[in-house]
């Protein structure tokens, strides 16, 4: 009778992993989904976002993720969103260093606790920060510029994407790491500070490679070094700030975050179907173009990332003395 009981158990669980694993496979997305893009239509973290919901509904036919711009603080509007929405896969959204990193040292308060009210998914995206000067200035170096900068000092501009963005933080950690002063210039986005590095307005400006590469077959612009850790293999023949003599390092990412409290089964699911689509060679070639580097990782890495980053740019930002309120 034992044997006989045992045998129908086991018979029976047999049964019933088919359809766990089934389960397994439809934890997400079962449901439409909202992904909140922090920025506007057409910025890259939107361009992101927009690449990989396609993906993901093309590979689950009947499956819903709609982009949802929410633009605003830096990024801080989006996050929010985020952080404050129900945590059951429903909703996600792409952030980056600042809200999730830097804001945190710039505002004296957040609506939003990136340590206890963001889940971590994985990191999604690089891309490297050129440091840029116009033409006629006649520099070609690091080493040149910074011997400018010494010549003439806090009499040199820089142009940045708005008080508080990476472009800005990292000329105060170039001024801090080469002990000298420059004067910021703040603009509205990428296109107008090129545009003032282009008419001598500022002179120089470290910004999203992207947006200076399409101007230097005019030869009005000059790009001296790359922000990363490594060369970009967009711009193989440019060195990096370390490499030509300045410890600083940063690069713009992006990464997909969900609200605490997330089942970690769900966060696993999300992260096996982005990593899917960020390894689509179709994905892949559209993040070319834009010279993004497609950059999956695991949620514990990501959250590295950030707690790493947060006090990396605290240093940089005392030094420099810079707060937004």
């Amino acid at each position: 009778m034992t044997m006989k009981i045992s045998l129908f158990f086991a018979a029976a669980l047999l049964a019933l992993a088919p359809a766990h694993a089934q389960d397994a496979e439809k934890i997400w997305p079962t449901k439409p989904v909202k992904l909140v893009v922090p920025f506007a239509a057409g910025s890259t973290p939107d361009i992101i976002g927009r690449l990989i919901a396609g993906d993901i509904q093309s590979r689950h036919p009947g499956a819903t993720v709609v982009v949802d711009n929410r633009p605003g603080a830096g990024g801080n509007t989006g996050t929010d969103a985020v952080a404050k929405s129900a945590p059951d896969g429903t909703t996600i959204g792409i952030s980056l260093g600042g809200p999730l990193a830097i804001n945190a040292n710039l505002f004296s308060k957040l609506p939003y606790d990136p340590e206890k009210d963001i889940a971590p998914i994985t990191m999604l995206t690089t891309l490297p920060s050129a440091l840029v000067v116009p033409a006629s200035l006649g520099i070609k170096t690091v080493a040149e510029f910074v011997a400018l900068l010494r010549k003439d000092p806090g009499k040199i501009t820089y142009g940045s994407i708005g008080a508080g963005s990476l472009s800005h933080l990292t000329m105060e950690a170039i001024g801090v790491q080469t002990g000298t002063k420059m004067v910021h210039v703040p603009y509205g986005g990428s296109p107008a500070a090129v545009t003032a590095v282009i008419r001598g307005d500022v002179q120089v400006a470290c910004l999203p490679a992207s947006a200076v590469t399409p101007q230097l077959d005019e030869g009005k612009l000059r790009i001296l070094a790359v922000s990363t850790a490594k060369r970009s293999p967009y711009l193989p023949d440019v060195p990096t700030l370390k490499e030509s003599g300045i410890d600083v390092e940063s690069d713009a990412w992006n990464a997909l975050i969900a609200p605490a409290g997330t089942p970690p089964d769900v966060i696993a699911q999300i992260n096996s179907e982005v990593r899917k689509a960020l390894e689509n060679p179709s994905v892949k070639e559209k993040l070319k173009v834009q010279l993004i580097d497609p950059a999956p990782s695991s949620p514990e890495e990501l959250r590295a990332r950030i707690t790493a980053e947060k006090k990396l740019w605290a240093d940089v930002i005392k030094a420099a003395d810079i707060r937004i309120n």
